[in-house]
């Protein structure tokens, strides 16, 4: 049996990575509910998100976490104007169409990458990359590496602002209306392909706020996004598509088992339990631990 001492450590580890995953699947949850649709191209985005914070870093020595007004809105800008001069022009209202776009456009980001910044891994060093936390709750303690404590706080409080803008904003209230029933939102006045664009939009800002979270304590490479996304992708699918909470609960959960799954299993096979628990999802609930039924 796992000691508690050995246990508590590798759950903290998991609930530090689970909200960073969340906030990666709150964009991709978003962009769905909004166009019922898979954006393919997260992962991509994620990793020009990821490089942004690496270069301003490097070459203007600003700190990831300072990073965050210059990148979040550079992510919402880009996010935004892909989706109303691209996808949104070479789709044509087609879902298939869209599905397609997203695809070509993750493999123009990737090959954009290793063209700028070859297939090299890139890290960043800080004065705190190495520092450590302790976490004692009596009858066990832990040592937490600090960035990843600042990327729970602030990948939590991310979530939280997500979906205050979702739940409470005209802005929301717009984003959910179209969600349900676009033809009917748009003879209310609601500006359809704008709402689109703004969740896209918010869905990329999103990763641009995981990169800042994620750099100090992660690495960078053309191909970084696409572990992330199918984890994000499975996270969507475990919580419920289109449920927010479910995404941020499932994110904190699918952390934990990977977590627990690398001490027991070794860390290659910590994934193992993340795809065991997505088949059972689909199994016996297909709608998600949070999804209504249909």
């Amino acid at each position: 049996m796992t000691d508690l001492s050995i246990l508590f450590p590798s759950i903290l580890n998991g609930l530090t990575t689970g909200a960073v995953y969340a906030l990666i699947a709150l964009g991709l949850t978003l962009i769905y509910g909004v166009l019922h649709i898979i954006n393919f191209a997260h992962g991509a985005a994620l990793m020009l998100a990821l490089y942004a914070v690496y270069w301003l870093k490097e070459a203007a020595g600003i700190d990831p976490y300072l990073a965050l007004p210059l990148v979040v809105p550079g992510m919402f800008v880009l996010g935004y104007s892909l989706q109303r001069l691209v996808i949104n022009r070479a789709s044509h209202g087609k879902d298939e169409n869209i599905l397609l776009v997203t695809l070509g456009l993750s493999i123009v980001m990737e090959n954009l990458a290793l063209l700028f910044f070859k297939s090299d891994t890139r890290t960043i060093e800080t004065a705190y990359t190495l520092t450590t936390v302790p976490i004692d709750i009596g009858v066990a303690q832990a040592m937490i590496a600090l960035p990843k404590l600042v990327a729970f706080g602030g990948a939590l409080v991310a979530s939280a602002l997500l979906m205050l803008i979702v739940g409470r904003t005209d802005l929301g209230r717009a984003i959910r209306a179209v969600a349900k029933e676009k033809h009917g939102a748009k003879l209310m006045g609601i500006d359809v392909d704008h709402v689109y664009a703004m969740s896209f939009g918010i869905g990329l800002a999103c990763l641009g706020a995981a990169a800042c979270f994620l750099l100090p304590a992660y690495y960078v490479n053309p191909q970084v996004g696409n572990g992330f996304v199918l984890v994000a992708f499975t996270i969507v699918v475990l919580g419920g598509m289109g449920s927010f909470s479910g995404a941020l609960l499932g994110g904190l959960l699918i952390g934990v088992v990977e977590s627990i799954g690398g001490l027991l299993l070794g860390e290659s096979l910590g994934q193992i339990g993340i795809f065991l628990l997505f088949i059972a999802v689909l199994l016996f609930r297909p709608q998600g631990l949070f999804g209504a039924k249909a």
